[in-house]
């Protein structure tokens, strides 16, 4: 796993550094084999934050590899737990009926233990999603169901994400943007050609049902 950086500058040389660093880790150590927490879209060209994934998986090479591209997390529904209890959650993913995939942390730490027990030569390339595909109007009906009173998803208007970006604190929001973009433009998707797919079975209600009881 390589942890995320939301405020990357254009060219991602944190991510050039940790790569650079991951592949002579793996070329002292030699392991069996790898598999790698990637993401849907690593393989989009476009520039976006997910590029940083892109760069990872060039240096975990010359050792049996899986790329585990895993959808949007559901887990990320953690921030709006407190618009929820307000009644009110806002969505830079829009519009607000459109469908994307999404996956459970708990599905991707089973598949990847899972993929660890099996053999393999050379790289594989696995696209991870969830049972469906899910909208924010599906998030705010999740919440309500589980906080017991209605939420509403509202459009955070993309005229104004730079400049909210920047108010709390990036200094280079523009690869987290066209990130969104890329989700709701549809041009971030699984590769097809060359790659499997693999679905977990943990359903949305039952994430956002655990962080509503959580917080």
């Amino acid at each position: 796993m390589n942890p995320p950086n939301y405020n990357s500058q254009r060219g991602f040389p944190d991510i050039e550094r940790s790569a650079k660093a991951t592949a002579q880790a793996i070329a002292k150590a030699k392991p069996r084999k790898i598999v790698f927490l990637s993401t849907v879209g690593a393989h989009v060209r476009e520039f976006n934050l997910l590029n940083r994934s892109t760069v990872f998986e060039l240096a975990a090479t010359g050792v049996p590899v899986v790329f585990l591209r895993a959808a949007w997390f559901m887990e990320n529904a953690a921030w709006d737990v407190a618009g929820a209890r307000a009644g009110r959650i806002e969505s830079y993913l829009q519009p607000l009926d459109r469908k994307i995939d999404m996956v459970s942390t708990k599905d991707i730490g089973r598949v990847a233990a899972d993929l660890l027990r099996e053999e393999w030569s050379g790289v594989r390339i696995i696209g991870f999603s969830g049972p469906r595909k899910y909208n924010p109007r599906d998030e705010a009906a999740g919440f309500a169901a589980a906080l017991g009173h209605p939420v509403e998803a509202v459009v955070v208007p993309r005229a104004g994400w730079e400049q909210r970006f920047r108010k709390e604190g990036m200094q280079h929001p523009e690869a987290r943007m066209r990130m969104l973009d890329g989700f709701n433009e549809g041009w971030i998707d699984f590769q097809r050609e060359g790659a499997e797919h693999r679905a977990g079975s943990v359903d949305f209600a039952q994430v956002l049902n655990e962080l509503a009881a959580r917080a």
